[in-house]
């Protein structure tokens, strides 16, 4: 991966932060998933639907502002095989993110800070084999795919003209921001962030980072909904 090569604009950076923290919040996290929520009556259903709507536009995003103005490939975001070898990172990448995310859950229950949100309490409150299957594939496999094109892909791509540090705290941050107002995670969201940048960065695919991601919110989703 040559990261020296500046293949985009500050345009297309502002077109997308302003996709990613103007318009789908404001169009479809909240008004899209209210009147779903007075639909469906579902807080399940209805953030599984908003966000596979938030990942299609995501990733139509990348590439109607990113790479088709540019005749560019999903190559340029990341979307590419990766060396054999890196599966030796993503093994102990995964269970370091494990254990630095049970030591910030110890910490933030030590705190009174607590770590429920809506979705894990609608999955609990209606735990059944088809809702768990549902909130499984939109954590372990939906999220990762696009959150890692957006945050890794194009952000850290963008910013690592500036440096690996520079890169990885600016990309790591937006990625906790997105997250609001799940105030619990954002600690672990930005560590994580952090983690999945540092993989991009040695192996220059996001394919290793939707495996960790994944594997990741999988393991989070399935403890929350025996808990």
């Amino acid at each position: 991966m040559n990261w020296n090569k500046r293949i985009w604009s500050r345009r297309e950076l502002t077109l997308l932060l302003g996709l990613v923290f103007i318009v789908i919040p404001v169009l479809i996290e909240y008004l899209f998933k209210k009147k779903l929520n007075a639909i469906l009556q579902n807080d399940l259903y209805a953030g599984t639907l908003t966000g596979l709507l938030m990942a299609i536009l995501f990733t139509l995003g990348v590439y109607v502002v990113a790479l088709k103005p540019n005749h560019l490939s999903w190559k340029e975001v990341g979307l590419k095989a990766f060396p054999p070898r890196a599966w030796i990172s993503i093994v102990w990448l995964t269970l370091l993110l494990i254990i630095i995310s049970i030591m910030a859950v110890l910490a933030m229950e030590l705190l009174g800070i607590g770590t429920s949100n809506k979705k894990t309490e609608s999955l609990q409150s209606r735990l059944t084999v088809m809702n768990f299957m549902i909130g499984f594939i939109s954590a372990s496999i939906v999220s990762p795919v696009y959150e890692e094109i957006f945050y890794r892909g194009f952000l850290y791509r963008w910013f690592r003209r500036w440096g690996v540090l520079p890169a990885t705290l600016i990309s790591s941050v937006l990625f906790t921001l997105a997250h609001l107002p799940t105030y619990n995670t954002l600690l672990v969201n930005f560590i994580s962030g952090g983690i999945l940048c540092w993989v991009y960065e040695k192996t220059g695919s996001v394919v290793p980072g939707m495996i960790i991601h994944g594997v990741f919110n999988g393991i989070a989703i399935t403890l929350a909904a025996l808990a």
